[in-house]
């Protein structure tokens, strides 16, 4: 515990329930996207539209994108590993909210509610993780080495 009452990384070993379950939510969210994209890549295309080898290299770069992403949130939770976790935390919300700006500008506003409420979930337990504001450089650079 900090003076200022803020938890830090390292005085607190065990992470809080609600930011596991975040974690394990979003790394099976996650998995489960990269693989429908495997089983049924044609759901990727909207009504009408035809798989092509475009399609099909773009699922696949889904596929491999999105189960590298849920493989490191498991592997990192089962570690402990805060910061990293964290710091991917952080990067997968970023990517939720590119993706809310893409639904917004094509006409997709039915899915923002669901991809906002995943990137602020992550935000958030990447900040408790962090012991602080995520958006503090503070965070994000390494500890000066002690001589």
């Amino acid at each position: 515990m900090t003076p200022h009452g803020e938890t830090t990384p390292s005085t607190s070993p065990s992470l809080p329930w609600w930011v596991a379950t975040i974690v394990i939510i979003g790394a099976l969210l996650t998995a489960a996207g990269g693989i429908f994209a495997l089983v049924r890549p044609e759901t990727l295309l909207e009504a009408g539209q035809h798989m092509n080898a475009a399609a099909h290299v773009y699922a696949g770069y889904l596929i491999s994108r999105g189960l590298a992403l849920a493989l490191m949130l498991v592997t990192l939770l089962a570690l402990r590993a805060r910061r990293m976790l964290a710091g991917l935390m952080v990067l997968i919300a970023l990517i939720q909210v590119i993706d809310a700006v893409v639904d917004a500008t094509t006409g997709r506003a039915a899915l923002l509610p669901i991809v906002l409420v995943f990137a602020a979930a992550f935000l958030l337990g990447a900040t408790r993780l962090f012991g602080q504001a995520c958006w503090r450089f503070s965070n994000w650079q390494d500890s000066p080495m002690r001589r």
